[in-house]
């Protein structure tokens, strides 16, 4: 079983793209990150013919999250993380699908810090451990799977200072990250591939692609009942370099039966 998260940054822009990753990769779960579209505006009928079902929350211009399941309907459990009436960025949902519960999470950039935005990215970390921690609480079989947002290592980031002030690497960041695998979650590329740089982003400024300047901002986490299935993990680099790209490539992992 592969399971898949792609920030597509913006859906229907970069749909070719899509579709193409979808008939060459074959994944059987997708969590899509910035569909950057209304509900309305999803393209259901053309993921519908590439054979995958979808659920979806969309958000003009920005964010939006969604969940795709080839030859299956996710079953929605929810739309919206928990802990924050007010919040009505789509950034979060989940599903399940064929026994497993996969989330599409698109947290906050926090950018410039210090400041509301970086505040609201804390926030919204420290929202998700409690939610995750319900997952763990019930040894249910979860991959929590999307953009975090975070280069959690510096080996998750080329070798740089220009990157010092942002968001994205700071301590209380990388924190908030370490702090939700240390739960008890499985962090799957790292798990697999030790060391090795491997990046899921590339910026479209400063030639970064081409110099392979990028960080790894893209996890899938898998609770404790997945584990053992774990078998690879990647990610489809160069589908960054094709035309029309997303400025992120597709982070993936294969699941035993």
């Amino acid at each position: 079983m592969k399971i898949a998260t792609f920030n597509i940054n913006n859906i229907n822009r970069r749909l070719p793209n899509l579709l193409a990753w979808l008939r060459a990769a074959k994944p059987d779960v997708v969590a899509l990150q910035e569909l950057k579209a209304s509900d309305g505006e999803f393209p259901a009928a053309a993921i519908e013919k590439a054979g995958y079902g979808a659920v979806w929350r969309g958000q003009k211009t920005w964010n939006g999250v969604a969940i795709l399941a080839r030859n299956a309907e996710p079953i929605l459990t929810r739309d919206r993380l928990p802990g924050r009436p007010d919040d009505h960025e789509a950034r979060y949902i989940e599903a399940a699908v064929r026994g497993i519960i996969v989330t599409s999470i698109y947290l906050p950039n926090g950018n410039p810090q210090p400041g509301p935005k970086f505040d609201y990215k804390l926030d919204w970390f420290a929202r998700l451990k409690r939610h995750a921690r319900t997952f763990l609480k019930q040894d249910l079989p979860v991959v929590l799977a999307g953009d975090y947002n975070v280069a959690p290592d510096e080996i998750d980031i080329y070798p740089t200072r220009s990157w010092d002030k942002d968001a994205l690497i700071q301590p209380k960041s990388r924190a908030a990250f370490a702090s939700l695998v240390e739960q008890g979650w499985c962090d799957a590329i790292r798990e697999l591939h030790g060391e090795e740089r491997i990046y899921t982003f590339w910026d479209y400024k400063r030639n970064r692609w081409p110099r392979d300047a990028g960080l790894r901002l893209d996890h899938l986490l898998l609770s404790p009942a997945l584990v053992s299935r774990l078998s690879k993990a990647g990610v489809d680099k160069k589908i960054r370099g094709e035309e029309g790209a997303s400025d992120h490539a597709p982070a993936w992992v294969v699941l035993r039966r």
